[in-house]
């Protein structure tokens, strides 16, 4: 197979020292300080739900408008990713994930100090700029860096710090924000992302010389309709996992009867369902991307599926909320490297949609699950919305299989070797 069949990203090799070993199990280090980074990113975009009423209060609006805060971000997340990832073509990685990391401080130092909820609004689209920054930029240092042959295995350890977020930062930060309030949860958060800027700057590998990629050749990841089927996949599948756990306490008190201090407790096993979900998927789909995602979308509507008669009974939801996490979450680990791999013309371009597509997901899901819940459906609704989202986003994986099958010089092979495999 040559490199345009197997779809080899030439411009980026080299990009970043790497032992020339090829057999090689160790990530390198780059990759665990990128998860840091990814976890600072997730708690402050999920922390905030749990910080609302709060904040509501202080900032004296409502708390249905104070909610808006997380639209914003998800926007500034869509917009920002791809964007930013397109005015900055060319510009040195290391030097660009710092300069997120600074600017995710600034806005989270903005918000802190402002009594204003608009300037608040301001530095939540401002930070969610900085976050889609920094992911779509992390995924492309760390695929590269961990070479060909472990490409999605590096984004699950990376994006193990999604799931670091929701079992620890989210619920530490809740309770260390209604201690300290929600003003010292974001600057505890601003002074970390200035630690982690250092410590990315000073240890982070340097980059080689490598020929300057232009804004042309990356908008020619646009015409490549395999990248966009994974773009479509990775929105549906997530957004309809997340359908169901964005509203899965209400579930859980109202049908399953479980107390309001017990829910809790369930998230941490979904967030321990999550990390595991992430490693075990990135080792899993560097040999079988297409199964691999296939069979993480077919668990996902499984999973949710069951919810819906299961949930009455204590142990049987309690199993599936920490599977909802494996599965759901498995998607950050090969969408992203599959993504960059078919729209290998452009893969900073391609990471960055890939950032947006998750949060056109979730942005999508939570407002179809709102009313679905406020619907005589009830509390099962999201878990409605959730299998219909995932069983439509199967499909796109059914084309890419049977482009596969009839085109296999064309696209990425099941079998391919290691070395042929590039994120």
């Amino acid at each position: 197979m040559d490199d345009r069949q197997c779809g080899r990203l030439p411009q980026l090799e080299g990009l970043f020292v790497m032992p020339k070993s090829p057999a090689k199990t160790r990530l390198p280090f780059v990759v665990v300080l990128l998860a840091i980074g990814t976890f600072l990113m997730s708690t402050t975009e999920f922390v905030i739900a749990g910080l609302l009423p709060e904040m509501a209060s202080d900032l004296n609006v409502s708390v249905a408008q104070t909610g808006l805060l997380i639209t914003a971000f998800a926007v500034g997340m869509i917009i920002g990713a791809p964007t930013i990832s397109m005015a900055t073509v060319g510009l040195p990685k290391r030097s660009m994930l710092v300069v997120a990391l600074l600017v995710f401080a600034a806005g989270h130092v903005v918000a802190a100090v402002s009594p204003s909820f608009g300037v608040v609004m301001g530095a939540r689209v401002i930070t969610a700029l900085a976050t889609g920054t920094f992911l779509s930029v992390a995924a492309i240092v760390a695929t590269t860096a961990a070479g060909p042959a472990t490409a999605s295995r590096a984004m699950g350890v990376m994006m193990s710090g999604m799931g670091l977020a929701i079992v620890a930062g989210v619920p530490l930060g809740s309770f260390v924000g209604q201690a300290i309030g929600w003003r010292g949860i974001f600057w505890a958060l601003a002074v970390l992302a200035v630690v982690a800027a250092i410590v990315i700057g000073l240890l982070a590998p340097r980059e080689e010389q490598r020929q300057a990629t232009s804004i042309r050749s990356q908008l020619g990841a646009l015409r490549q309709g395999r990248m966009w089927l994974v773009l479509l996949t990775t929105a549906l599948v997530s957004g309809g996992f997340l359908a169901a756990y964005s509203y899965i306490s209400p579930l859980l008190t109202d049908r399953t009867g479980l107390s309001e201090t017990a829910v809790p407790l369930l998230l941490v096993g979904f967030g321990i369902g999550a990390l595991i979900g992430t490693n075990v998927t990135g080792r899993v789909a560097d040999k079988k991307p297409l199964t691999t995602f296939f069979g993480i979308a077919v668990g996902s509507a499984l999973v949710v599926l069951l919810l819906i008669p299961l949930s009455p009974f204590v142990v049987p939801t309690i199993v599936l909320v920490i599977l909802l996490g494996f599965t759901g979450m498995g998607v950050t680990a090969i969408a992203t490297p599959l993504a960059v791999r078919f729209g290998h013309a452009g893969p900073s371009l391609a990471a960055a949609l890939t950032v947006a597509a998750f949060n056109v997901g979730i942005a999508a899901a939570s407002w179809l699950a709102g009313i679905a819940l406020e619907s005589q459906i009830g509390v099962t609704g999201p878990e409605m919305v959730g299998v219909i989202m995932v069983a439509i986003g199967i499909i796109p994986l059914i084309i890419l299989a049977a482009m596969r099958a009839t085109s296999p010089a064309s696209t990425v092979t099941e079998e391919a070797p290691a070395r042929d495999l590039v994120a």
